[in-house]
């Protein structure tokens, strides 16, 4: 046995004892769907992403060398986040009205408990190497084609809802790499498609957002709508989002891979909490800027920001149309200071559209200093 094979296995080992379910290892070649990502931005499917478009970005997603000139090899990592069917309380209890949050944010950031993660990988390969290693290490912060390169080390394939699937455990895994200059023992490339005909996930998305070639349209994706977009969500889109108030699911609940394999528990700080995962709407509208920030202060949620989560708070609860809600949107309509919240709050009301709803739209119409509010409020009452 060579000394290259027993560092990789010592390396894989610690890997997994720090709490990263799957690990592999590919060469630093070009990614081979780059071609497929260059189209994919030039028929615009990035939506508002902009930074994936800049020209260093590209260059550097096109060649690993871009970004460490000295790299030899990739580690490849997958972390196991909450599975929703696993979900501290499958389906919410009790009068109250909730949405739904996608599983990966039931815990903890996973940026801050991933990087660390890495972080002490790289000292472990240190210690293995006995010397200094040049590395960049990513958990979806870094211009890196994840995907190909986690089926380049063995983790699976792409399937055609775009993740990962690993043949054994399924999809709901967050990815990692590690570029370094050391050079280690490769893992087979996954080459075989486990997809078949199925179709279950492009029937399942409800705004039909996963195209034929594997990618996403990511201006219809309900995940891009409710945590990347900062504007208003489209009002054809509005109700294809459901209750839905942070990511979604779906493509991954659907498919059977997930519903016979999935199996492996979030590693540590990646932990569900169920007040995360099933939000009581008619409190968290009322979220204040310090109790959003307190509350969601170590949580992927604090992406979308106050106003984005609200917005789509006021979304969901146009889509749930409980009367119930009513009082809580004329108050949203009346008080909150954020135009966006109010507007997606009009159009919350003109979908409940009792005599209560639509006398709240009429009384906030003559009141309401925003054009963009009144004009959500003239589209609600004339819907």
């Amino acid at each position: 046995m060579t000394s290259s094979v027993q560092q990789t296995r010592k390396i894989k080992a610690e890997a997994n004892r720090l709490g990263f379910s799957l690990v592999g290892i590919t060469h630093p070649s070009p990614p081979a769907h780059f071609p497929n990502f260059e189209r994919w931005l030039a028929d615009g499917c990035h939506a508002q992403m902009e930074y994936l478009a800049t020209g260093r970005s590209r260059q550097r997603r096109a060649d690993p060398r871009q970004i460490l000139p000295q790299v030899r090899s990739i580690l490849s990592l997958g972390s196991a986040y909450p599975i929703p069917k696993s979900s501290p309380s499958s389906l919410p209890t009790g009068n109250r009205v909730t949405g739904r949050v996608a599983s990966y944010a039931w815990g903890a950031d996973y940026h801050e408990v991933l990087e660390p993660r890495l972080k002490n990988l790289v000292l472990a390969i240190e210690n293995e190497t006995g010397s200094p290693v040049l590395s960049r290490e990513y958990s979806d912060t870094g211009p890196v084609l994840e995907r190909d390169y986690a089926q380049q080390a063995g983790l699976g394939w792409v399937g055609k809802n775009t993740c990962l699937i690993n043949p054994r455990h399924g999809s709901y895994f967050l990815l990692s790499e590690i570029i370094t200059d050391v050079e280690l023992e490769l893992d087979e490339p996954f080459s075989s498609d486990h997809c078949g005909s199925c179709t279950r996930c492009i029937e399942a998305c409800p705004t039909g957002c996963i195209q034929e070639d594997r990618t996403i349209d990511a201006g219809r994706c309900i995940s891009y709508l409710t945590i990347e977009l900062k504007g208003s969500i489209p009002l054809d889109l509005r109700p294809k989002t459901g209750d839905w108030v942070f990511g979604c699911d779906i493509c991954q609940e659907v498919c059977p891979w997930n519903q016979r394999f999935a199996d492996l528990q979030p590693g540590p700080g990646l932990e569900p909490r169920e007040e995360l995962a099933f939000p009581d709407l008619h409190h968290e509208i009322f979220l204040t800027p310090g109790e959003f920030n307190q509350k969601f202060k170590n949580s992927p949620i604090r992406r979308a920001k106050r106003r984005g989560y609200l917005r789509n708070i006021a979304v969901a609860l146009g889509n749930l149309a409980d009367p119930a809600s009513v009082v809580y949107l004329e108050q949203v309509l009346l008080d909150e200071v954020e135009p966006i919240v109010r507007g997606h709050a009009a159009w919350a009301l003109g979908q409940i559209r009792t005599r209560a709803a639509l006398l709240a739209l009429e009384k906030a119409l003559v009141i309401d200093p925003d054009p963009g509010v009144r004009s959500e409020i003239r589209t609600a009452l004339d819907r």
